[in-house]
């Protein structure tokens, strides 16, 4: 016989649900409800009043050629980064994996990025590539490359990339090695013993079986991209040369905080929180049927 456990009352449940939800509601949804309003309305230069202007906001954002270039500047970034940041991951989590001499070792040391913010992380690569004393870009030289992403957009979105990828690879790599490790060893003896490849194996054996977990950290790695890489973004670039990495993420901070358009900031708000959740919805819909379970 099964014992199970009633209230006789609803306030506990509620009781001990009530900080979550208080949580949720002050820091979530209450800033997203101010920011559907202030999308539809127009604050003075002074900030005192506003005057409702419905849709015209996102009118105007529609037709500004340098928010449309921002779209196009944040697909580049972002499926850049979720790349560099999954790859290499992967690659270190099968080399974590392996029987080799000091790789607990090994590991730490590749978890240890990930406790770096990325507004400090942002201050090392920028260090490290600064065209007048960075190290990287002293190296550079001897290569023949004329490093300065102060004044090459390329080189500025290159740059901003390597950091939000670096920051990110620490965190692929645990989920990466936590599924590997949960993968049958059996199955990879038996395909070694019929004469499978190491190659072969990983393809046929090793990817079907970590697709949830790759799914998963595809998610997370766009919205990472999306969202989390504003402050290697500030400290390194400021969005620049010529907004060439201003994604829209910053350029909501750039419009509201630096140009004071509340409006319109609120607008590009919504737009990016409507353009992740049906991108979060399409991951969902049609690549999560290729993920083997």
């Amino acid at each position: 016989m099964q014992k199970k456990v009633y209230f006789r009352g609803t306030w506990l449940p509620w009781l001990l649900v009530a900080p979550q939800l208080i949580i949720t509601g002050v820091f979530f949804m209450w800033p997203a409800v101010q920011a559907v309003m202030q999308s539809t309305q127009l604050p003075d230069p002074f900030g005192l009043s506003s005057q409702y202007v419905g849709m015209e906001n996102f009118q105007f954002l529609l037709n500004d050629s340098s928010y449309l270039e921002s779209f196009a500047t944040t697909a580049v970034f972002s499926v850049s980064v979720t790349l560099m940041a999954m790859v290499p991951a992967l690659f270190f989590a099968v080399l974590a994996d392996s029987v080799i001499k000091g790789s607990g070792w090994y590991r730490t040391f590749l978890i240890w990025p990930y406790a770096v913010a990325p507004a400090i992380a942002g201050i090392v690569w920028l260090f490290m590539f600064n065209p007048s004393i960075g190290v990287a870009s002293y190296y550079l030289k001897f290569l023949g490359v004329k490093w300065n992403h102060v004044l090459d957009g390329d080189q500025a979105m290159l740059l901003v990339v390597l950091a939000a990828a670096w920051k990110q690879v620490s965190y692929n790599f645990l989920f990466f090695l936590a599924g590997l490790q949960a993968i049958p060893k059996s199955l990879i003896e038996a395909a070694t013993i019929d004469g499978a490849s190491p190659w072969h194996r990983f393809r046929t054996i090793t990817l079907p079986l970590l697709s949830p977990t790759t799914f998963f950290l595809l998610v997370v790695n766009i919205i990472y991209a999306f969202f989390d890489t504003f402050g290697v973004i500030h400290t390194i670039t400021l969005g620049g040369p010529e907004r060439d990495t201003s994604i829209l993420v910053y350029k909501v901070f750039a419009d509201g905080f630096v140009g004071q358009d509340l409006g319109s900031s609120a607008a590009q708000s919504v737009i990016l929180m409507v353009l992740v959740g049906a991108l979060t919805v399409v991951q969902f819909r049609y690549i999560e049927k290729k993920v083997h379970y």
